[in-house]
């Protein structure tokens, strides 16, 4: 028995389970099923995007609409939302605030490739709630990150980029590498890659400090890209005394440190780094940050800006390779004034951080009540059901354990019984306008899951 399972869930119940969910799930939803046919013609792969079939169901649910923590679906199915968007909708579905400033703005011009008067207060907001950084705002946190690590390249003179195993920074090509027999080696699955990304990144194990020391003592290494909690391996948390030790070893070896909050945004209010006192050299918060809106923002100490700013006017004409032409639109700075001012804020993140804490109450009496060797995992609004009897350390680890079928079991169950969870591992976010009715709801549903399992 694969200690990720349990002690009674044997690999025969599981594939039963799994086959009495899916007809279940194709009985429900036959209008879904003909809308994903139909427009599936028109697409690559039969979707818009490849991960829309990354989802455990036979087919993608279709949406119809969205609001609050609820998501509507073409059967008339009213689900509790605890996926948003993968982060993009942490704050609730279309938040007022921010459907009123894409209203406002949507008569005013989209983009204009000069600033909109919404500007310098966009810029006073991010220095006042993430701290003094000189800002640039990028469409997604993949190119934020892209943009940071050629920054730091730059100014460095450095040709490498240092990552945590099982990271997660996007689709960054930089950093598509894996630890696999101690060596940096390319993440298996990338399409038509032809460069060899391991000459130009290294990747070692989340809370290896002698690691990060001995990589980091060769002195090539441009910045340390890192989340502060690693979201995408099962939410592994850092060991006390680790990210202070990151913070002074870059230091001491002249690379600079990257703190990815794209998904650590969950932490409370400023993000992680504020909550802890975490000082970097280069900040970038993407997903959520423009309540819902395609946008990231990346900010760079005084000291940064001063020596990138002395490259920036050294180097010859011609293109830096940054930006997109659509960055830093009147409707991104819009959003992001109005998620600043009214989204971003104390009475929203009490609301998230206490439905996250009532949420992570139930799961673990769930678990002592089953007997499960499972434990969860909460940063802030972000909670996560990890299928291991102890904390996991690094991102090989994580990969050891053999969760796909029971993740893809329980998450179908769970849309069956009305609550959608993040197709990745079994991430649960809590959002400002989550009631405690729909907490409990992913409570009940989930027992009832487990109960049809063990």
């Amino acid at each position: 028995m694969s200690r990720d399972q349990g002690p009674s869930i044997s690999p025969a119940r599981l594939k039963n389970v799994l086959r009495k969910e899916q007809a279940r799930y194709a009985e429900m939803n036959p209008r879904s099923k003909a809308a994903f046919d139909l427009g599936s013609k028109a697409y690559l792969d039969r979707v818009p995007m490849h991960w829309l079939k990354d989802w455990p169901m036979p087919f993608p649910l279709v949406v119809d609409r969205a609001s609050g923590a609820r998501i509507f679906d073409l059967d008339g199915h009213t689900l509790n939302d605890f996926c948003l968007g993968d982060t993009g909708s942490m704050f609730g579905h279309s938040p007022p605030p921010i459907a009123r400033a894409i209203r406002r703005q949507s008569t005013r011009g989209l983009t204009y490739m000069l600033p909109s008067h919404e500007a310098g207060e966009v810029g006073e907001g991010l220095s006042r709630l993430f701290g003094p950084k000189k800002w640039q705002i990028a469409a997604t946190a993949t190119d934020a990150n892209r943009y940071a690590i050629r920054v730091a390249r730059a100014i460095t003179g450095r040709p490498k980029v240092l990552v945590f195993n099982g990271c997660y920074h996007g689709t960054v090509d930089d950093v598509m590498v894996e630890r696999v027999a101690n060596q940096t080696v390319m993440r298996q699955g990338l399409l038509g890659q032809v460069a060899d990304l391991s000459r130009w990144a290294v990747a070692i194990e989340f809370n290896d400090l002698a690691g990060l020391e001995k990589a980091l003592a060769r002195e090539d290494i441009a910045a340390v890209l890192a989340e502060p909690v690693m979201t995408n391996a099962g939410m592994i948390l850092p060991q006390p005394g680790f990210l202070s030790s990151l913070r002074a070893l870059t230091k001491r070896h002249g690379s600079l440190l990257i703190l990815d909050e794209t998904h650590t945004l969950s932490s409370g209010l400023g993000g992680y780094a504020r909550q802890n006192r975490l000082s970097s050299d280069i900040l970038v918060v993407g997903k959520a940050v423009g309540g819902g809106v395609p946008v990231a923002v990346w900010g760079v100490s005084s000291q940064v800006a001063r020596q990138y700013q002395a490259h920036n006017h050294a180097r010859p004409e011609g293109h830096s390779g940054m930006g997109t032409t659509l960055s830093a639109s009147p409707l991104q700075l819009a959003c992001l004034k109005a998620a600043l001012a009214e989204v971003m804020t104390e009475a929203n993140y009490a609301r998230m951080l206490a439905g996250a804490a009532r949420l992570e109450s139930g799961l673990n009496d769930l678990i002592q009540g089953y007997a499960l060797p499972w434990h969860v995992v909460r940063v802030g609004a972000r909670v996560e059901l990890v299928t291991s009897p102890t904390r996991l350390l690094n991102g090989a680890e994580a990969k050891a354990l053999p969760h796909s079928a029971l993740e893809a079991t329980l998450h179908l169950g769970l849309v069956n019984r009305g609550c959608l969870v993040a197709p990745f591992h079994n991430m649960m976010l809590v959002s400002p306008v989550t009631r405690n009715t729909q907490i409990v709801a992913l409570v009940n549903a989930m027992d009832d899951m487990v109960g049809a399992l063990v």
